[in-house]
């Protein structure tokens, strides 16, 4: 086992584009580490860059303390496991699974001892004498998975393993991986752009967009500290609604208008929030969880507002309530940097020629009109029978 470290990454294609700025990351010893975000993001880049698949235009990477930037893949100690499985269809379950030993010219006794041992702790052993052809989807990630652990790496990498099958078998398969990553203890770092499977499986989860990491941090915390409105916005399902509303200060208190309604800040929000006195005649971003929102008859305790609503979803368990309130909407960008007023200097590359990082946006844009559609979340009652 070993940890993962990035340093200041950059990654610069040929014509100009740069995929991946100033990533610096640590992936604990035997940490199940998720870069998660939407296509286009960095992070199936990033991880190249770990397995020797991509050059790297700046700073470092390293496993297990040591500088891999110039070392071949080969040389890493890394296994990684691919969207696509690449199962070869002409070998069995076994041959398949034993190919990368057999390429190191390990002995036959030990490709036998840990093929069957890697088949047992994947459920595979029924299966070692099949092709591809003759398993189900969920079977040949298994398998292609097999191949990676029998090589006892001291890292796994995975690239959206779980992309190719269909919704029931993700959440199965969700639960195999985490599973199979607490049982062999290795340094896994595992890509995809759904942010369940990063809530689900990940110790840790790094939310990148634009190239850009917008923060890493435990799934909870992600969830219930965001750092920024596109962490917000994307983290959760269904997603934050953004509000931008006014804030209002009288008589020692604050509050803020919504729907048309003014709401008392309560006393906890505003030592969560101390600065939000500095913006009365203002307005400030609000977040709202689906979650969070209640029917007003069941909690008097609680600020109420007025609100048209415009459909309901039943989902069995809860119904998901869409309504509208005379708010602007918010719609998040990605953050260059935690100063969001500055750019960045310019760095050489490695071949010397300067470079200038792309300035800091802001992370908020209105949305022409009014008339904002939120979404609340109601857990049904259960019912006699």
């Amino acid at each position: 086992m070993a940890d993962v470290a990035f340093n200041e990454v950059d990654k610069i294609y040929d014509n100009g584009v740069q995929a991946v700025f100033d990533l610096t990351l640590d992936v604990h010893d035997g940490e199940f580490l998720v870069l998660v975000g939407p296509s286009g993001c960095g992070k199936t880049t990033a991880l190249r860059m770990v397995a020797g698949l991509e050059d790297i235009s700046g700073g470092t990477v390293s496993i297990g303390g040591r500088v891999v930037n110039n070392v071949s893949s080969k040389e890493r100690d890394i296994a990684m496991v691919f969207q696509n499985y690449a199962l070869y269809p002409h070998l069995s379950v076994a041959e398949n699974i034993a190919f990368g030993l057999r390429l190191r010219k390990e002995a036959k006794a030990v490709i036998n001892e840990r093929v069957a041992w890697a088949a047992k702790l994947l459920d595979l052993t029924p299966y070692l004498d099949r092709r591809p052809k003759e398993l189900s989807g969920g079977q040949r990630q298994r398998v292609a998975m097999g191949r990676a652990i029998v090589r006892k790496p001291q890292v796994f990498l995975m690239d959206e393993p779980l992309s190719n099958l269909d919704a029931k078998l993700r959440v199965q398969m969700r639960a195999d991986i985490a599973k199979l990553q607490k049982e062999l203890g290795t340094t896994t770092v595992y890509v995809t752009h759904d942010q369940i499977e990063a809530m689900t499986m990940g110790d840790r989860v790094a939310v990148m967009s634009k190239g850009v990491l917008q923060q890493v941090d435990a799934p909870q915390r992600l969830y219930d500290r965001p750092e920024n409105l596109f962490v917000a916005s994307f983290i959760g399902t269904p997603p934050m609604n953004l509000l931008d509303v006014p804030v209002q200060s009288a008589n020692g208190g604050v509050s803020i208008t919504l729907g048309g309604a003014s709401l008392t800040l309560p006393d906890e929000v505003l030592r969560e929030y101390p600065r939000v006195r500095e913006y009365a005649g203002g307005n400030v971003a609000i977040g709202l969880r689906a979650g969070d929102l209640h029917p007003a008859s069941d909690h008097a305790d609680l600020p109420t507002f007025r609100a048209r609503v415009e459909l309901v979803e039943s989902l069995g368990s809860e119904s998901m309530a869409y309504f509208r309130v005379d708010n602007f909407t918010i719609r998040s960008e990605a953050s260059r940097g935690r100063v969001v007023s500055t750019a960045r200097t310019a760095a050489p590359d490695r071949r010397g020629a300067g470079r200038r990082r792309p300035e800091a946006r802001p992370l908020l844009r209105q949305a022409n009109g009014c008339a904002t559609s939120l979404m609340a979340r109601s857990q049904r009652s259960p019912r006699s029978r």
